[in-house]
């Protein structure tokens, strides 16, 4: 027993780090044991489905009602991803409903295609749900909502939906407050006139996506000056005294009219907007006006930070967790069988020889750079129904399919570059086949195929057990580790095989053309990892240098699909290295593409949006 803990230390340690990182994390998210969180699910209407967390401060009851803001993540983003707005107001009295979006999270899939527009992602449905005085705690004369991209046009439109309900009802609408961070496309006059609610508009003042906005250039996301932001204020100013420049953080209108209004534009990036104090603190100042805070904090007084800190460390230690976990169960007779021994290295480089590697990396990271941008428009064509919203079990998630076929696309492309330099150049320069650690027996791959699973299950059964305990999973800002719903794993099946293609041919490429003698581990490492991500980082670099000299980004009409690089390009970083460790721990290159595989696309499944049928 004490031989079993001894060589497991490694693995104890790592779960052990998870599950304190996650209890910290657990306290800061209920502002030290203020507010309970509870894991929530609405029956809307036609069979959709809303999963929500009810973040509820112990001081709230019956007789004591507090106001209840519903927090919208937007486009691409699960609940989890806006946690630190729904940590702030809590902390300072509120109720705060935080959603998964429809088809976004564990929420279902709506019933429109445009959810945001119609349904206010679920937002709507839950606000009536609260109007209707089913949360006893939650005074219905305040409730407001929040969100940021997409979860802003929901906020809009929110503003609109309820606004012309309460003209027809002759009523003050029921949400009496939004604020609306990221979203300005929406901010028009037949939108904005039906408006029976408070509005804070808060949008960066680098927006990417701020080309479709009216004005161009760098003067399309000034909101100083924006028709958006001059229409949100004049909208309820008397023609005699209506501006023609914004004054950014300056109140106008009446909260006791229900047409207070404020315009924010902070110097960031748009996917950045949401995890940054400034931006926070506005929001805060904005409810803190609006609806008043019954915990009264300074704005910039935030703990957000400290839990994004403590699962960044969950999401590390989780990875590094799965080198321990691997060699754990390699020590079980039953998969000892597929240890080898580690093929020899490549011959040292010789001037020649590191001539081809060095052009065939930089076509490599080329071909990977170029082909992005088309796989997304061709990913339009073959699956269709995605692409445009509809439900479907062919291949559902719309940004993945795109992804899927440019990994599919450039490990095969990987392949034959591999074989071809093998075969005109490699083969003639001491280059043995044998060194790929390609053979292996049908035996030996099932029982590689069967840990694969196996390492799956416990890293996602260690997290499942992780979230059931703290409700916290493993993330930084909007790239996360989530726990799933049970259909995911059929989707998991459908996009691997594809998936798979990029994977191994990283594996071979990595051990079988990267691995020299002589070459340290670190080196040969690092360069597979820029090897495997160059391409990607290329885009995002003619992307924001495109910006900064123009004020338009390079790509427009797929901006979104280069923004979700930001989540992606780390894990092609990282990929390499296990692929490396893997080998090294088996001999051969199949259990490292996996083991990856298997976890690298769920984390991409369920970060993502996906229209699967409603049940």
């Amino acid at each position: 027993m004490v031989n079993h803990i001894k060589s497991n230390k490694f693995l104890f340690i790592c779960i052990g780090i998870i599950f304190i990182a996650s209890f910290f994390a657990s306290i800061v998210q209920t502002s030290f044991g203020s507010v309970n969180i509870q894991l929530k699910k609405l029956e809307t209407d036609d069979g959709q489905t809303l999963v929500y967390d009810l973040y509820k401060p112990k001081s709230a009851n019956s007789s004591n009602k507090v106001p209840f803001v519903v927090v919208v993540p937007g486009f691409q983003r699960s609940k989890e991803a806006l946690s630190n707005i729904a940590i702030e107001l809590s902390r300072r009295g509120f109720a705060v409903a935080l959603i998964d979006p429809y088809a976004q999270g564990m929420s279902s899939s709506s019933t429109t295609r445009f959810a945001a527009t119609d349904q206010g992602y679920g937002m709507f449905p839950l606000v009536d749900y609260a109007y209707e005085g089913n949360f006893d705690f939650v005074d219905t004369n305040k409730i407001g909502s929040t969100g940021h991209s997409m979860g802003g046009n929901a906020a809009i439109r929110g503003a609109d939906y309820f606004g012309k309900e309460a003209i027809k009802l002759n009523k003050k609408s029921k949400l009496d407050s939004v604020f609306v961070s990221g979203y300005v496309l929406t901010l028009r006059d037949n939108i904005l006139k039906d408006s029976k609610s408070n509005m804070g508009i808060s949008y960066a003042l680098y927006d990417e996506g701020a080309f479709r906005n009216e004005l161009k250039g760098w003067d399309a996301a000034n909101m100083e000056i924006a028709p958006e932001s001059l229409r949100v204020i004049n909208n309820i100013l008397e023609k005699d005294s209506q501006i023609d420049r914004v004054e950014l953080g300056k109140y106008y209108g009446s909260k006791d009219n229900n047409n207070l209004r404020v315009i924010f534009n902070e110097k960031l990036l748009h996917p950045f907007q949401p995890y940054n104090k400034e931006a926070t603190a506005n929001q805060i100042n904005y409810f803190d006006r609006v609806f008043g805070f019954p915990n009264k904090l300074e704005p910039n007084d935030q703990i957000w930070q400290f839990k994004e800190l403590l699962t960044l460390i969950n999401m590390v230690v989780s990875l590094i967790m799965l080198i321990p976990l691997t060699r754990m169960l390699l020590r079980i007779n039953l998969f000892k069988e597929i240890i080898k021994p580690i093929p020899d290295a490549l011959p040292v480089q010789s001037k020649r020889s590191r001539i081809v590697f060095w052009i065939i990396f930089f076509i490599s990271a080329s071909i990977a750079c170029i082909t992005f941008i088309p796989m997304v428009d061709i990913a339009k064509v073959l699956f269709a129904d995605a692409a445009n919203r509809e439900l479907t079990w062919f291949f559902p998630q719309r940004m993945n399919n795109s992804v899927m076929l440019w990994a599919a696309l450039n490990g095969t492309i990987g392949i034959v570059i591999f074989l071809l330099s093998f075969y005109f150049f490699g083969k003639h320069h001491g280059v043995k086949k044998k060194s790929w650690g390609l053979k292996v027996s049908k035996k030996e791959l099932t029982k590689t195929i069967i840990l694969g699973i196996l390492v799956f299950s416990i890293y996602y059964g260690i997290l499942f057990i992780n979230y059931f305990i703290f409700h916290i999973d493993y993330r930084f800002w909007f790239m996360g580790v989530r726990v799933f719903q049970p259909e995911m794993l059929l989707v998991l099946l459908m996009y691997f095989p594809l998936f798979f293609i990029f994977f191994f041919s990283n594996s071979l490429r990595v051990n079988g053309s990267m691995r020299f003698k002589n070459q340290s581990e670190w080196q040969s490492r690092l360069i597979a990892g820029f090897a495997n991500s160059l391409g990607l980082i290329l885009i995002i670099v003619i992307q924001y240098v495109t910006y900064a000299f123009t004020g338009t980004v390079y790509w427009t009409t797929n901006w979104l699909s280069v923004n979700l690089l930001f989540g992606i390009v780390p894990m092609m970083f990282i990929l390499p290295y296990f692929n490396r460790i893997f080998f090294n721990m088996t001999g051969r290159v199949y259990l490292g593409p996996i083991i990856t595989c298997l976890i690298f696309i769920m984390i991409l499944s369920t970060n993502t949006v996906i229209y699967l049928p409603i049940k």
